[in-house]
């Protein structure tokens, strides 16, 4: 989104009204999700488990974008590199909109929570091999996050105790919190990465949709794709019951292979 500043101005003081405007709206995010956070506390209606996992989904989310930018690069397109995006500086990937304010008030009305980042910039084009680079690049934000899910099985699996580990077996969370972090970052890194796999734009298994239809065939689907940009989170939400079942079976799955 372009911000433009009126008046007679300079160019430079028109970049500051429109650095204004973005902080004052990011503000006005933070300060309303804060609220949302503080009634969540407050009414019991947020856990432990949830605080962690969503403390643990941003750093995930944030190494998943910057995969896109890091591969796109060594494929010959240094957008992403340009634009500043290739930093673990979190303020650079956050959309105030999308990882704060739509997941708090999807928490506060019960609904589950779910949101999205700033994607990095691809321009497709600029790949040596668009079509085939494309997929590459799509998917690796994916398996860095099943890669990440693996280190934090190994960590979790070398410093746990017996006992914490046969806690685990019977289906009860980890009792001490660096094993529950360890444990609940490792499924929220699995849960991102299966989510995107999804083949439905603006997910990444939409590039393997993409490189599987026919040439012929891609300037029908580039025109639907705007039209089912929100179509994985509807479809969530509207399969809530499915969904869960899902992810309650990835948690046995998880917690099966770490006691």
């Amino acid at each position: 989104m372009a911000f433009r500043g009126y008046g007679t101005g300079s160019g430079g003081s028109g970049k500051r009204q429109a650095r204004f405007h973005v902080d004052q709206r990011t503000t006005i995010i933070v300060v309303v999700v804060a609220a949302i956070v503080v009634i969540l506390l407050r009414t019991h209606r947020i856990s432990r488990f949830e605080i962690i996992y969503f403390c643990a989904l941003i750093p995930s989310i944030i190494l998943h974008e910057i995969s896109h930018g890091v591969v796109a690069l060594a494929f010959g397109d240094d957008t992403a590199k340009r634009a500043g995006r290739l930093t673990l500086n979190p303020i650079k990937h956050i959309d105030p909109v999308g990882t704060l304010l739509v997941p708090a008030i999807l928490s506060l009305s019960g609904l589950g929570a779910y949101g999205w980042a700033k994607p990095v910039p691809v321009a497709t084009n600029r790949l040596r091999s668009p079509r085939n680079h494309t997929v590459l690049v799509s998917l690796v934000g994916p398996l860095t996050n099943f890669a990440l899910a693996a280190l934090l099985g190994v960590v979790f699996v070398a410093t746990a105790s017996t006992g914490s580990r046969q806690v685990l077996s019977l289906g009860f969370y980890p009792p001490g919190l660096f094993g529950q972090i360890l444990f609940i970052a490792g499924l929220a890194n699995i849960v991102l990465g299966l989510f995107n796999l999804i083949p439905c734009p603006p997910l990444d298994g939409a590039a393997v949709l993409e490189r599987l239809l026919p040439a012929r065939m891609l300037p029908n689907y580039y025109r639907l794709q705007p039209a089912l940009m929100f179509l994985p989170f509807i479809l969530i939400l509207l399969f809530r019951n499915q969904w869960g079942q899902l992810l309650t079976h990835v948690i046995g799955w998880w917690a099966g292979l770490l006691a």
